[in-house]
């Protein structure tokens, strides 16, 4: 009697969970097309745009009919968007399974145990230098290559370490980018040799209270450092740290007051001169593997020696995960460091030199070739940084219609943040029929907001959609909840 009780109670809990799961669904607003179109009307009409300036664009990709659109034709700030084109040119013409290449040579003899000569490092612009691929410190991948200089015998370098960065432009801010943001992360410079994304960790940890914080490095290096300081207050005060590099250098102050009992504050700042960061943490990683460098640190273009490579002797080479993997990083993340790295490499692969012209000049070329006009769209990086960047919602759709229909289509779509799930969109769309449906791009800088990407429709029907909203004075969180509720009746949309 007690299991057929049992057995009758979940048949009744298990009734109820049906039940409360048609009664969900059938809260949920299900749109003709007309009715669509009418609500995607009444979200672009909230009082939140009154003052802002919208456009979108959405197609069927089963039909390749226009479900709607709004100033389609009309140029927007992409923000982050632009990285979709980057994307694209960089899978179209370097390919997927294209890999950055750092070489290591020897300018000289290898006796006993001494390089008699210089130890060349050629860079080709690998932006995962780091250790977000490998298991390890930041380091890792350095004290690898000291490893196989040991394996070789090389205890010693009698001479200098020379970076080879000839092959990309050395610069500092893009065209168009706010000088106020120079110290950020997310505006760290490019270059053919470059660590750790070219920024550093700075780490404060509560002391005692009424005493000085302590300030950490991550990597821990002499390239950097840090002036100022952070004081420790009791728990009941504000907390506030402030990190900021001064301009053309690589002194950071760190100023502020931290909680006795608060977590590590951890904030990540650019560096200076991607290449000197570069040879300043190998050469101290060497030197704790106990190889001794007699020599000083320089470029290729402050050195006066004459590199013949035909001439050294190869000592290893560096690849790094294929550029399907590397894209992942780039779009879910939206990585600016790596978007910058791609497309100067466009311009080294196709040019012969990584400049951001270079990169531009072979996209555009490709994008006339896929039929979207390059004169009527301005791009000026390859992140969306840039504040001079201009396209159209249509532009947009345009180029995820084409990737629909290429072999390089599963690549993008993966890469692309998951709404509910991951990326930039992993605390957006939550528990809507959005969740682990959509798929896209979100853009955000100043005043300028873009979502871009794929969506599913309830019948499985899959949209390419680009909202862009420009000039807005409201809080951006309101402006991706116009966005999301956009994305979440677009996957309400049934055919009859």
């Amino acid at each position: 009697m007690g299991n057929k009780l049992i057995l009758l109670l979940l048949i009744a809990t298990n009734t109820f969970a049906q039940l409360d799961t048609l009664e969900k669904k059938s809260k949920i607003d299900y749109y003709t097309l007309n009715e669509l179109r009418e609500q995607l009307e009444d979200s672009f009409n909230d009082p939140a745009l009154s003052n802002a300036f919208c456009g979108a664009f959405v197609r069927s990709l089963k039909t390749g009919e226009v479900i709607y659109k709004k100033n389609a034709d009309k140029l927007f700030i992409p923000a982050s968007n632009i990285k979709l084109f980057t994307t694209v040119a960089a899978l179209i013409l370097l390919g997927p399974d294209y890999v950055y290449e750092t070489n290591l040579f020897a300018n000289g003899t290898i006796k006993n145990g001494v390089l008699q000569g210089d130890l060349i490092i050629q860079g080709t612009g690998d932006p995962t230098i780091s250790n977000r691929y490998y298991p390890g410190s930041e380091v890792k991948i350095f004290e690898d290559w000291a490893d196989s200089l040991l394996a070789k015998g090389i205890l010693k370098i009698d001479g200098d370490i020379i970076g080879d960065d000839s092959g990309f432009e050395n610069g500092g801010l893009g065209k168009g980018w706010l000088i106020d943001n120079e110290s950020y992360w997310f505006s760290a410079p490019s270059g053919a040799l470059c660590f750790n994304d070219n920024s550093i960790e700075i780490i404060v940890k509560p002391g005692q209270q009424n005493f000085p914080a302590s300030v950490e490095l991550n990597p821990n290096t002499q390239y950097v450092n840090i002036i100022g300081g952070v004081i420790t207050v009791d728990n009941s005060e504000e907390q506030l740290i402030k990190c900021n590099r001064l301009r053309g250098t690589n002194l950071i102050s760190v100023t502020g007051k931290i909680k006795k009992n608060s977590k590590p504050i951890i904030e990540n700042i650019s560096i200076s001169n991607p290449t000197m960061y570069f040879l300043t943490v190998f050469k101290e990683v060497l030197e704790r593997k106990g190889i001794i460098v007699t020599g000083k640190l320089t470029s290729i273009g402050n050195s006066e020696r004459m590199i013949i490579y035909q001439n050294l002797i190869p000592l290893l080479t560096h690849q790094s995960v294929p550029l399907k993997t590397i894209i992942k990083e780039l779009n879910k993340n939206s990585n600016n460091f790596y978007a910058e790295q791609i497309l100067k490499t466009i311009g080294y692969e196709i040019y012969g030199y990584g400049t951001t012209e270079n990169g531009i000049k072979a996209s555009k070329d490709l994008f006339k070739q896929i039929g979207i006009d390059p004169d009527n769209l301005v791009m000026v990086d390859g992140s969306g940084l840039s504040q001079l960047n201009l396209i159209t919602p249509r532009q947009v759709v345009n180029l995820l219609s084409y990737i629909y229909k290429s072999n390089i289509f599963n690549y993008i779509y993966d890469s692309l943040p998951i709404a509910g799930v991951d990326g930039t969109l992993s605390q957006r769309m939550n528990k809507t029929t959005c969740e682990n449906n959509v798929r896209a791009k979100p853009g955000f800088n100043l005043n300028s907001s873009a979502l871009s990407g794929y969506v599913k429709t309830i019948s499985g029907e899959l949209l390419a959609f680009s909202i862009m909203i420009n000039n807005f004075l409201a809080p951006p969180s309101l402006i991706n909840y116009i966005q999301d509720n956009i994305c979440n009746k677009l996957s309400n949309f049934v055919r009859n």
